[in-house]
Parts: structure tokens; sequence; C-alpha cells
């Protein structure tokens, strides 16, 4: 008789088909043999979405709901053994007192990971029992209300933390990161209930945040090496002495990736620099940013950046058209690069060299005078440059445009300078 091979497959590869099935299956999979009976139960992590619930056309979503609590309950009744991870992630309603529920139980399990992401319905109020789960290596939370207990110290093993359209106060926030003296990874996005944002891990090496803040302070983070930020604060209410490029990059001597995208570059150009850095950026590698090419501060704050930057291998910039910065910022005498004298560009010219970079990427090309000058400046200072890609805001302009810069990228640029136009659809 032919041997069943479903059943005599070795343990660990039953332990790495369970692992990229869906729960559902996995559990489904007891029924193949006595080797496979409750094989999942011993899977170090579990995940449960949208996936745990079959023919949901079907179904009422009472039904749908009533499906997936069932899953998990039951699942986690019979896992027997160490659990590692444990992700929900569900488009429909979730119950408060059935997440309760679920993680009263992961604290029984030590739990090192726990990711809520509650896509539907109102903010869930993280249940306290998750502030005792002094085990979390990573917590990510998205659509909750943080409060946690007076009696609450920080998660003293916490490395990764990613909260997402949570209301956290001030206090909170800087308590629970504070006090999490293994905090590695922290993202930010649109957090509701503070406006001023002070990051104080010190062990902190990985930042992102996104979302509306007056002020923001990175004192005593010496140790960030990638820095993302996303702002999108209401300008008007930038204070004079806000920070700006010198004060933000003080603070962080061993950055290598570093990505400024919506408005933070004009927050960063109040009392613009011209010229580099009294201190380079020298561990920075890669560079992403996005830059209005109408604003004549935030073409200039970019340049200082790079020219600060001698190590600098990637770029990738951003055209952002903001035409009313102008009113945002009571700039009366704002200038449109486009129809001035370009001296910047000669100036620059003579005095910098981009003697690492190798990759420039544009998104957003919308061909206006600035613009192109700027992406002319790279070529001529880029001795190495072995790739730069455009990618058009509108194809109606390109072949023009392009066609220039060919003929300069020909005469002056590195011969493995690559151009390379895409199909802005």
């Amino acid at each position: 008789m032919e041997s069943d091979k479903i059943s005599n497959l070795p343990g660990d590869a039953i332990k790495q088909i369970l692992t990229h099935l869906p729960i559902r299956e996995a559990v489904r999979t007891s029924v193949l043999s006595s080797l496979w009976r409750y094989r999942w139960a011993l899977l170090p992590h579990l995940v449960f979405d949208d996936q745990c619930v079959s023919n949901q056309n079907h179904k009422t979503c009472a039904q749908i709901n009533t499906e997936f609590s069932d899953i998990v309950d039951h699942a986690l009744l019979l896992h027997i053994g160490p659990l590692h991870t444990f992700k929900l992630s569900y488009e429909e309603f979730l119950a408060a007192n059935d997440i309760d529920r679920w993680i009263l139980h992961l604290l029984r399990k030590s739990i090192k990971e726990f990711i809520l992401q509650k896509w539907d319905g109102p903010q869930y109020k993280i249940s306290s029992w998750l502030f005792s789960c002094q085990d979390l290596v990573r917590l990510e939370l998205h659509n909750c209300l943080l409060k946690p207990p007076l009696t609450f110290k920080g998660f003293r093993s916490l490395k990764s933390l990613d909260i997402q359209n949570v209301t956290i106060t001030q206090d909170v926030f800087e308590s629970m990161t504070f006090c999490c003296p293994l905090l590695e990874s922290l993202t930010l996005c649109n957090v509701d209930g503070f406006t001023n944002l002070k990051i104080g891990p010190r062990n902190l090496k990985y930042l992102e945040f996104r979302g509306s803040f007056a002020e923001v302070n990175l004192e005593n983070n010496l140790n960030l090496v990638d820095v993302s930020i996303d702002l999108d604060f209401y300008l008007w209410d930038v204070p004079g002495d806000s920070i700006n490029l010198l004060k933000f990059l003080v603070h962080l001597p061993r950055l290598q990736n570093l990505a400024i995208k919506s408005f933070f570059l004009k927050y960063l150009s109040v009392g613009a620099l011209q010229g580099k850095l009294p201190r380079p950026c020298l561990d920075l590698t890669s560079l992403s940013i996005s830059i209005c090419f109408n604003d004549p501060e935030e073409i200039l704050t970019a340049l200082c950046l790079i020219r600060s930057s001698p190590a600098l291998q990637e770029l990738k910039i951003s055209g952002a058209c903001r035409g009313d910065l102008s009113l945002l910022f009571g700039l009366e005498d704002m200038a449109v690069l486009g129809e001035v004298e370009n001296s910047w560009l000669d100036d620059n010219c003579q005095n910098c060299s981009f003697t690492q970079l190798r990759l420039v990427e544009v998104t957003g090309v919308s061909g206006v005078k600035a613009e192109v000058d700027f992406i002319r400046l790279l070529l001529l200072t880029s001795p190495v440059l072995e790739r730069m890609t455009l990618q058009p805001a509108s194809a109606n302009w390109v072949f023009e445009s392009l066609r220039e810069l060919v003929e300069i990228r020909t005469r002056h640029a590195s011969v493995q300078a690559e151009i390379i136009p895409l199909d802005s659809n």
C-alpha cells in the first residue's frame, strides 16, 4: 500500500505549512491524521483577520462578527505552549468585552507581541490588563483610547511601539515612552490629545511620526539613525521661534536615513541657512524630501541639508505645489523662482560637489523653472551619479523638458547616469 505522504511529513515541514495558513484553515488540518491533530495549537504566532470568516457575502454583519469571535475564543482555549504573537486585524465591528477577554487570556500567556488593528467603530479603550503584560516586546494599536492605570510604570521589555489613530494625553504618552528603557522603534500617526511632541527614550533608533503637531522636541535622542516626519499642522500657528534646520539636526548626530514629507521642510526653513551647516551630517546616506519649488526658502534649506551630507548616496525628491503658502505664512514678497534670476544656481554650482551621490529619484515633476534648475544642479555636481529617475506629475511637459536635461547629462554628467521618464499613470 502506498504510504500517506501528508501524514508522514516531518514535524518541521508541518510547522512551516501551518505557519503560512490562515488560522481557520490551520485548525481544520486536525482532521488530516493523528500526526496533524492539534499541531496548530502549538503555533507561537496567531493572526486573526478577515480570512477567518468564510462566505461572508451570505451572512449578516452580526453573524460574521459572532463567527469571528467564536473562532478567536476557540483558538485561544485550545492553544497550548508559549504564544509569541497575537494579531487582530479586522474590518468589521469588534466588541470591547471580547477584546478585554482575549487580553486577559494573553496576560496568562506572557505574550511578546500584541497587534490590534481595529478598523471599524468607535475607539476601543485599552483594557487595563494589557498594561500588566510586562513581557511585551512589540505593541501596535490602531483606533484606540490609551489610559493606563495610575500604577503603570512602563513596559520594561518593550522595543517597538506603533500607535495610529489613537487618543492619548501628553502626560500618558511621555510616561509610556520615557518609562520604556529598551524602546528602539516608535511610530506615531494621527495621534489626538496633545500638540507638543517630546520624544524621550534615549535608546530610540527609529522614529516615524505623522499628524498635527505645533512643536517637535527631539532632545536627548542621540542614538536615532532613521527618522521619518510627515507634519500636517496648521501653519499659521507655527511660532516665530519654532525649530529650524540647525536646531533639528544638532540632536541627531548619528542620523543615517531621513524622510521629510509634507510641510516639515517649511518648518525647518525658519531662519533659513545658506551654504552648509556648521556641523555636517557625516552619517546621512539616504534622504527623502518634499520640496515646494515655489518657495525660495525651502529650496535653499534643502540645498543646505544636501550640501551638509558628504556621505549622501541616495536622494529622493517629491515636488510639492503649495501656491497658497504666502498666505499661510504672511510672506508678502514670496517670489516664484521660475520667474526670477537664478543666481542661486550659479553660486551653488561653483561651491558644491555631491561626491557620493549615486541614485536620484524625483517624483511629481511639474516642469517649473526652479525645479528644472535644481535637477540640473544635481546633474552638474554629482560626478559618480549612476541613475536619475524622473516621474512627471503630468505627461504634457515631460518631453521638451527632458530633452534639455538629457543634453546636459550627455555633456556634463557621468556617462553611467540615466534619466528615465516614468509614465505618470
